[in-house]
């Protein structure tokens, strides 16, 4: 079965995150198992220095995966490689309902463009199909449909209608 997708894109500061925490929590309340990717533009850690798990990577292991009775967390050094593709990425997901995809703006996935209007960018959405609505802070007349960016049950029943669900 192929997993369903749906991205959340937008430029930085225009509340993408803020609506992914809440799409997640307003779709798994709803029952449904939801997973997430993140695309990050610059080098990140989510490991610590002196960490066990730190020191090993650093010793130069290309992957150190950490297991508890709450969580398994793989960690994967490129040393070089070429950053994954989307769709490699996506194949490494357990099955879930729904994977939300926050950034991979130039990716032809369906999405919805967070956008604030304080922040001075120009939408993403006229020049985008890919772009299937927005949720935005004031009101915009475009070709497609607009959504408050805080009404998330309205954002997430489109984005389950779009998927099948």
């Amino acid at each position: 079965m192929t997993q369903r997708i749906y991205g959340v894109t937008g430029w930085k500061n225009a509340g993408k995150t803020g609506l992914m925490e809440r799409l997640v929590a307003e779709l798994t309340g709803r029952g449904l198992r939801v997973s997430t990717i993140k695309h990050a533009h610059h080098s990140f850690d989510v490991d610590q220095p002196g960490r066990d798990s730190y020191r090993h990577r650093n010793a130069g292991a290309s992957e150190v995966l950490l297991a508890s009775g709450s969580r398994v967390a793989l960690m994967q050094e490129l040393r070089g490689a070429p950053e994954p593709r989307l769709g490699d990425l996506l194949a490494r997901l357990s099955p879930v309902d729904l994977v939300l995809i926050e950034g991979y703006k130039r990716e032809p996935h369906p999405k919805i463009e967070a956008f604030r209007a304080e922040t001075g960018n120009a939408l993403i959405a006229p020049g985008d199909p890919a772009i299937r609505a927005v949720a935005s802070d004031t009101p915009l007349a475009l070709n497609r449909p607009v959504f408050d960016l805080d009404d998330t049950a309205a954002i997430a029943d489109f984005i389950l209608s779009e998927v099948g669900l």
